[in-house]
């Protein structure tokens, strides 16, 4: 049995061929671009970043110029490959430790520090303070830095550093150079207080794409160190967060814990003498019984009112014949009997009795406990 497709189908299949050849088209040419980029990495001045933060456009022009570019993302891969016809970059100075950061520096032919904090300069640049910050903009040289008069205005700006000796370009607008460059022993060492100029959004405006290149290319070969928080070589000495606070902060801290102590103590609840308070009325003790008892007379629990009248019977009776308040029932009767010369069931029977049923018993009963108090007092 033959099959045969339907001409509603046929109909579908031939309006929609042309834009399923067209999506399929688009899929296969982006995945082809994807491929013959190769590996990517991504992050802030990479130079296999094509982001506009990255720098794939730099170190492309760097490799054409004939400049052997080596990444380094731990200080164990910086220490491999430093060396005295070597430029290095270090993006994030204020990561490495003063100490391994020198050590690659007098490795080093030349220097290039982007936006080094103040940890940094306290700890490798002494003589190098910070002079504000400025916008990132178009700026002039104003200096005889080679590299800086060859490119003429660039994009830069960020922070500003001054230092004796130094030479100072593209001040920004607190009088900063935000280009700093000291003369090292075997070369020189530059800070620049922003990375716009090296990064892929940036690179072709102005004399940023020669700032660069003569920055980065004036030897054979470039260390381009990333620093991590991540390196575990750095892990032994990076300085945990105590260690990271001035000296003159505990001693506030602890000048504020006392305060706050001596303000807690001043403004404390202070229990003084019982103050009585007069009261709106004052109610007699005898209206308050005679309230209760009508309470009790109106529930009928003539066996719950003789049990009160008994307990507290109990109670003046052990206190009249000087018995302890948990004395045991025998030892109260004997010396009830012994006092009022009663025999011991009639006094059991009063004080310990079984629970009365009516107002009638009630009553007997209150007359019965209020003869053996008066008798038991007798001395």
């Amino acid at each position: 049995m033959s099959t045969s497709v339907s001409p509603d189908l046929r109909r579908i299949w031939r309006g929609a061929r042309i834009p399923l050849a067209l999506v399929v088209l688009v899929f296969a040419a982006g995945a082809l671009l994807l491929l013959g980029r190769g590996e990517q990495t991504h992050g802030a001045l990479e130079p296999g970043s094509y982001e506009p933060g990255g720098a794939h456009a730099l170190a492309k022009l760097l490799r054409d110029q004939g400049v052997d570019i080596r990444t380094a993302h731990t200080m164990a891969e910086a220490d491999d490959v430093a060396g005295e016809n070597a430029t290095l970059l270090v993006t994030q100075p204020d990561l490495v430790p003063a100490k391994r950061l020198d050590a690659l520096r007098e490795r080093s032919a030349d220097v290039v520090l982007v936006t080094p904090g103040t940890l940094t300069l306290q700890d490798s640049l002494p003589l190098v303070r910070r002079e504000g910050d400025s916008e990132v903009g178009p700026l002039s040289p104003q200096c005889t830095v080679a590299a800086a008069v060859a490119a003429g205005d660039v994009t830069l700006g960020g922070t500003g550093y001054a230092s004796p000796g130094a030479r100072s370009c593209y001040p920004g607008e607190d009088g900063g150079g935000t280009l700093l460059q000291l003369a090292d022993a075997g070369g020189t060492t530059t800070l620049l207080g922003s990375a716009a100029p090296l990064t892929n959004s940036r690179l072709a405006e102005q004399g940023n794409a020669a700032l660069a290149l003569r920055l980065l290319g004036a030897h054979p070969r470039l260390v381009w160190y990333l620093p991590s928080v991540t390196d575990p070589g750095l892990d032994a000495s990076r300085k945990s967060i105590f260690d990271l606070i001035p000296a003159g902060w505990y001693y506030g801290a602890a000048q504020a814990g006392i305060a706050v102590v001596l303000l807690a103590l001043w403004r404390a609840r202070r229990l003084g003498p019982v103050v009585t308070e007069p009261l709106p009325i004052v109610v007699r003790a005898a209206e308050t019984a005679e309230g209760r008892a009508r309470l009790y007379r109106r529930a009928k629990a003539a066996d719950h009112a003789g049990e009160t009248l008994r307990k507290a019977a109990r109670t003046r009776l052990r206190t009249a014949l000087g018995l302890p308040r948990d004395a045991e029932p025998a030892a109260l009767v004997a010396s009830v009997g012994e006092r009022t010369g009663r025999a011991a069931n009639d006094v059991g029977a009063v004080l310990y009795g079984p629970p009365v049923t009516g107002d009638a018993e009630l009553v007997r009963l209150a007359g019965e406990l209020d003869r053996v108090e008066r008798e038991a007092g007798r001395t």
